[in-house]
């Protein structure tokens, strides 16, 4: 039997994570990681206490045809980079790795094609102190983004819509 490599162990793991997203566009897992010891997870869900859209039955976004990247604020979710921020003391992510997972459920239950975190996102993972992203293409194939990137490319300075 051969062993899983480590990054893709975390993206699987993320993956698993990703199964209680609450989201009927897409389900994203994330794990935060530092010196191999998980620091937090997160999926895509609405806030505590408030209807999710799988129970409600629909997305206001999709209902008006909203372009992936565009008008969160419609949202009902926090996403998973969010809640697994939210979910860890900045001190353990300082130096961290985050992995990401996407499965699009409108796609055959394929990975999220050009998967990416969104502006507030990259934002969030920046002040968090994380230090690399791994992205799942596919389930042994995957990107790494070193978040100093998402610092030296500032797409908000170009008013670019999307991801």
């Amino acid at each position: 039997m051969n062993r899983r490599d480590k990054v893709n162990y975390y993206l699987d793991l993320a993956e698993v994570v990703s199964q209680r997203g609450t989201c009927l566009r897409k389900q994203y897992g994330a794990v935060i990681v530092k010196n191999d010891e998980v620091v937090s997870t997160g999926y895509v869900g609405a806030p505590r206490g408030r209807a999710n859209c799988i129970d409600l039955g629909f997305c206001i976004r999709e209902q008006m045809n909203v372009p992936r990247g565009e008008r969160y604020e419609l949202c009902r979710s926090v996403h998973a980079e969010a809640n697994a921020i939210i979910s860890a003391a900045r001190e353990r992510m300082i130096g961290s790795a985050l992995y990401l997972s996407g499965i699009d459920l409108k796609d055959n239950n394929n990975y999220v094609k050009d998967a990416n975190p969104c502006s507030m996102c990259k934002r969030m993972i920046i002040n968090a102190g994380i230090e690399m992203v791994y992205i799942r293409d596919n389930k042994d194939n995957y990107r790494v983004i070193r978040v100093q990137d998402y610092v030296d490319n500032d797409e908000s300075l170009h008013g670019q819509m999307g991801y």
